[in-house]
């Protein structure tokens, strides 16, 4: 296998000066996912037709001078949203397997920008946990230690990303499932603000708390990624105002002036030891170059009460949506929730609502004083994948989400970098979290940190 892709700024450096050909990136890249498919279940579709028509095109694009801001750029796309030509299967056997015929406007974009997608990654029932297994497509496997998940909900797209396949990913976060991967699996991954990469058909009852981004090997990789993905598209109404931004600029400004908060307690939340001594040397080495690192406690009070009956809800509404005959083919896990969201009050929904905006105003004020907050991406490095997911094992709320989940609440860009490696050899993810809007702040204090703690992606 070649070298490429390794980043995508190598690889559009790589064909401008003519030294590999988009043909022979592509061809490479289908065999490479031959060869470790088996081991990772990353995909659940590859498009080997699709993929070697559009580097072809992309040559010739090249060869006229005419390359595009993603010219030739191979990456994968999340099974959750549409790519014209390939069906939609949300990880469920109940969705249905017709070929969409219109692409979702993140897809539309990346296409427009000449990237090429190799295929569709795996992702957990209606992406509804931080593992990918499901019904449909089995478990899919981390490529640092195969016994490990890659995390969710976007773990097929981090996993085969790790594994050298694309030169970046499409994932969507409702709750960290970009940061959840990309923390498991040692990558740069970025949840924008809500409504940065317009989406569509916006009718999911957690439209409210999604968003698309990049998972990335760079901070350059995910700010060129977002200046593509944000464009506009007149089917989100939820769309922030485009303003032509190119995410890039200020990247390398560092962290001087930047005030920072720092904290493991996160509402109440737990970290395990390791993942603690990781996080706490990579502060240190912040606050030994000249930064300004305040530790700022719990910050709000625990999620748990006043959001699972929320969170069930939205579940609830996912399964009226399918026919009771076939409830009995959903994941045990994602039905059990479900089924209680059933019975759930609209007074609790109602009381949820309220709860997201008392925190959506505590976050505002708190960012009054602090330019960025950092906290562990996770409690825990990746569990097992025989590991029940929201069980006495390995709790949804403690375990999984008690630093992700409050940034879709609130809509936040947060972004989760590698900070380390445990003695067992899985990653720890250091998450970045900006004020709405300051995505130019999560990108700019995103890389200096990982220039301090100087770590280099390599191929799994």
């Amino acid at each position: 296998m070649s070298d490429f892709p390794a980043t995508i700024h190598h690889l559009l450096r790589a064909y401008r000066r003519g030294e590999v050909s988009p043909v022979e990136v592509v061809n490479d890249q289908l065999a490479r996912i031959a060869h470790v498919e088996p081991q990772l279940n990353a995909f659940v579709v590859v498009d080997n037709e699709g993929a070697i028509h559009a580097a072809h095109q992309s040559a010739g694009h090249w060869q006229r001078g005419e390359g595009r801001e993603l010219e030739g750029v191979p990456i994968t796309i999340k099974d959750l949203v549409a790519v014209a030509g390939l069906p939609t299967g949300e990880g469920s056997l109940t969705a249905s397997q017709l070929e969409a015929t219109v692409d979702a406007p993140v897809v539309a974009r990346l296409r427009e920008a000449g990237a090429i997608i190799l295929g569709k990654t795996t992702t957990p029932e209606f992406g509804w946990k931080g593992m990918t297994d499901s019904p449909s497509q089995g478990i899919t496997r981390n490529p640092w230690n195969l016994d490990h998940s890659p995390g969710g909900s976007s773990g097929g797209a981090a996993a085969s990303l790790m594994a050298g396949i694309g030169a970046a990913a499409h994932g969507t976060d409702g709750g960290g499932s970009i940061r959840i991967p990309a923390s498991y699996c040692g990558l740069y991954g970025l949840k924008p603000t809500f409504g940065r990469v317009p989406q569509a058909p916006v009718t999911s009852p957690y439209a409210t708390l999604a968003a698309n981004g990049p998972l990335a090997r760079t901070v350059e990789d995910a700010a060129l990624l977002l200046n593509v993905m944000s464009k506009p598209d007149l089917r989100d109404w939820h769309a922030v105002a485009h303003d032509g931004r190119d995410w890039r600029i200020g990247v390398n400004d560092g962290l001087g002036g930047l005030r920072i908060g720092y904290t493991e307690t996160l509402g109440g939340a737990t970290v395990e030891t390791e993942v603690s001594m990781i996080c706490r040397s990579a502060i240190d080495q912040i606050s030994a170059q000249g930064g300004t690192v305040v530790d700022v406690g719990e910050v709000f009070e625990p999620l748990r009460p006043q959001m699972e009956n929320y969170w069930k809800a939205g579940f609830a509404s996912r399964l009226r949506s399918i026919a009771p005959a076939q409830w009995d083919k959903l994941d045990p896990g994602f039905r059990t929730l479900a089924e209680e969201g059933l019975s759930v009050d609209p007074g609790a929904i109602d009381a949820g609502y309220s709860a997201r905006a008392r925190l959506v105003t505590t976050m505002r004020r708190f960012h009054l004083d602090y330019d960025v907050l950092l906290t562990p991406t996770m409690p825990t490095p990746a569990p097992l994948v025989d590991v029940t997911y929201h069980s006495a094992d390995f709790d949804r709320w403690d375990d999984a989400v008690p630093f992700t989940v409050p940034f879709n609440l609130t809509g936040q860009p947060a972004a989760s970098l590698p900070a380390g490696v445990t003695k067992a050899g899985l990653p720890v993810g250091l998450q970045v979290v900006g004020n709405h809007l300051r995505e130019d702040l999560v990108l700019r204090a995103s890389r200096a940190i990982l220039d301090l703690l100087d770590w280099h992606w390599s191929l799994r």
